[in-house]
């Protein structure tokens, strides 16, 4: 996972994957702005339905065209695109309509995340003073990766560029919030991760037995919101869905 910074955009950059891939990436290290316009392009890509584009997926700077080759070759496509990228300022696009705000319940430390206070000296910050910083603001779904669903948020404040652990946590648990590098993964699957474990939650990401079986889209926004651990395993036990509930944004 590459890390954040604050500097101007790069232009964007088409390449060619495969025999039937063109990818369109905007930065090489991960920013607000080239995340923004990986996504606010994906969007656009979709909304003008160019002809050739059988699929679309965003990365944290990069756009992701599958092509179909019976209806358009790269040549043609890549003129249409290289035609989209110079028509507006993607960095500072509107991010797409339809995204949502989620509010999710997390404990935080505990034996349930047993490395807040470590994570929290890291960042120069008091356990509790940690837990404010991680909640005061809604986290941007940057991307969804790794595993089925798995969303990674950001970016948090720049105390909170701390590295990865020099080696593996053997598992977290689904549901589980980790953070490194000024951002934060919420886990979909029981997985080892060299992210610290901070906090947990009750959510279940991925649903296989659902019609859509993903609950976060790439642009959603995901808040925390603090619980005591009995107020937790009470949302585990009653609520389905962890206690989260979400609106529209836009």
């Amino acid at each position: 996972m590459a890390s954040t910074h604050s500097e101007a955009p790069e232009p964007p950059r088409i390449s060619t994957l495969g025999v039937d891939g063109m990818l369109v990436s905007f930065g090489s290290t991960l920013s607000e702005a080239a995340n923004r316009a990986a996504l606010s392009f994906r969007a656009a890509v979709e909304a003008e339905g160019l002809m050739g584009v059988e699929e679309t997926a965003t990365s944290l700077t990069s756009a992701y065209l599958r092509l179909d080759l019976d209806h358009a070759d790269h040549g043609s496509l890549r003129a249409k695109i290289e035609t989209l990228l110079g028509s507006r300022d993607w960095y500072a696009a509107p991010l797409p309509q339809g995204r949502k705000l989620w509010r999710v319940p997390a404990v935080f430390g505990t034996d349930l995340a047993p490395q807040l206070q470590e994570a929290a000296k890291l960042a120069g910050l008091t356990p509790d003073a940690a837990i404010t910083a991680l909640c005061a603001a809604p986290l941007r779904v940057q991307t969804i990766g790794f595993a089925p669903g798995q969303p990674y948020l950001g970016e948090l404040p720049p105390e909170w560029d701390i590295p990865r652990q020099t080696g593996l946590t053997a598992r977290v648990p689904e549901g589980a919030v980790a953070v490194a590098i000024r951002q934060m993964v919420l886990f979909s699957v029981a997985t080892p991760t060299g992210w610290r474990h901070v906090g947990q939650t009750a959510l279940r990401l991925f649903n296989p037995d659902k019609p859509d079986p993903f609950i976060l889209r790439p642009g959603d926004e995901v808040q925390f919101q603090p619980v005591t651990r009995e107020e937790f395993e009470n949302i585990r036990i009653r609520d389905a869905d962890g206690g989260a509930v979400s609106e529209r944004l836009g």
